[in-house]
């Protein structure tokens, strides 16, 4: 069992070599890396910080001298990065365990991102209590607030930092003795208003023999699905829900990113996509909303979300975006338009219901796609049974062409 402790032993040196002695008590075998720049280590690290700038291609010297806490985060940050992959590559990393402020949180986690899941990642963080997801991304990294500042060892931060230490020792020394079978793994992104459409679609892929992975398009759980399909672990995409691109193109906070529909179509791996709640801008609460929308159409979901409908000229641009990013696609590519709405909300009777809105969307990514994606359209809202068993027997059929069909 190794731990690799990622932190800066110039300001933080007794807290990490607390945390080291935890683990080595327990029978674990630590490597600490270090990546302070500004100061001398207060013990011999495994992996000094001129290692780690290097990792980067920087100089820890030139990275004093400069004195640019910004430039000094960025490239320890790839050195880091850079060298816990190399450990875990030739299999010298069980796990990561960080602890730090805003800084070394930032460090810490960049190298944590560059792990594939599964591998335990534990950041102990002054930041851990309000907005991770800077930090955390798209991945499974586990974030314990410090309560107190880390600066200093006292009966609040020992009991911590033991805490953090000892739930790595859990993560690295059991086998969970999780089942995995050997099955081609479909991922599938949903939205609570395309709920039943993915439930349906799933039950039927699963039932013919493939494992499913759902996520959330909620920004983060579409970049986790785009990284997923780039490591090799999806090996097809049933795209029900984009909605993610409506908030990267009017402003909302669920954005997944510009690169949002690049990877499968990269990898080459089959691909079904359509435009589940492509209706919707998701905003906070209410007063959240930027003065800019005053006067748009809204739903109040809850309290904490607003949706914002969606006009006939952001559909328009949005179909023509998503065409752009299917044409590109170098593996077997459908287009699935949902005639009847695109979410629980954009049907007969429900607040979002815009037939015009719609046709403005359908009608841009028909005009868009090359003859080399496959255009379906099913006479039935993205949420009716035919339409979630149209996308699923369509997938599983380029599956079969693909050779990586359950057998």
């Amino acid at each position: 069992m190794s731990v690799v402790i990622v932190g800066t032993l110039d300001t933080k040196g007794e807290e990490i070599g607390f945390a080291r002695d935890v683990l080595r008590a327990q029978g674990v075998d630590v490597h600490v890396v270090d990546v302070g720049v500004m100061g001398e280590p207060e013990f011999e690290p495994d992996t000094g910080a001129d290692a780690v700038a290097a990792a980067a291609d920087a100089s820890l010297d030139r990275l004093r001298e400069a004195a640019d806490r910004g430039e000094a985060i960025d490239a320890m940050g790839e050195g880091a990065a850079a060298v816990v992959s190399r450990m875990h590559e030739a299999g010298e990393l069980d796990g990561v365990l960080g602890l730090g402020g805003s800084g070394n949180t930032s460090v810490a986690t960049a190298a944590m991102r560059a792990l594939p899941v599964g591998v335990p990642k534990l950041m102990v963080s002054t930041m851990a209590s309000g907005d991770t997801e800077p930090y955390v991304g798209a991945t499974d990294i586990a974030m314990l607030y410090s309560v107190a500042d880390v600066e200093g060892l006292n009966q609040l931060s020992r009991r911590v930092i033991a805490n953090a230490a000892l739930a790595m020792v859990g993560m690295v020394a059991n086998d969970p003795d999780v089942e995995v079978e050997e099955r081609p793994t479909i991922g599938i992104t949903m939205f609570g208003v395309t709920t039943p459409c993915v439930q349906t679609a799933r039950e039927h892929l699963e039932e013919w023999g493939y494992e499913t992975i759902v996520f959330h398009a909620t920004g983060t759980g579409g970049r986790a699905m785009e990284n997923l399909v780039a490591e090799g672990v999806i090996d097809g995409v049933l795209d029900v829900t984009t909605t993610e691109w409506a908030d990267e193109l009017v402003g909302g906070v669920l954005s997944a990113g510009p690169d949002r529909l690049d990877a499968a179509g990269e990898a080459g791996i089959p691909q079904v996509v359509s435009t589940g709640a492509l209706d919707m801008v998701n905003f906070g609460p209410r007063d959240s909303v930027p003065e800019r929308f005053e006067g748009r159409q809204f739903h109040v979901h809850n309290p904490q979300v607003t949706l914002m409908r969606t006009t006939p000229e952001e559909c328009a641009e949005l179909g023509e975006i998503i065409a752009e990013k299917l044409n590109a696609a170098t593996g077997p590519t459908a287009l699935a338009l949902p005639l009847g709405g695109v979410s629980m909300l954009d049907v007969a009777g429900e607040a979002f219901h815009d037939p015009e809105t719609d046709a403005a969307l359908f009608d841009a990514l028909r005009r868009g796609v090359d003859d080399d994606v496959e255009v379906i359209e099913v006479d039935a809202d993205v949420n009716d049974d035919a339409f979630a068993r149209a996308v699923a027997e369509k997938l599983d059929e380029y599956m079969r062409e693909a050779g990586v069909a359950p057998e």
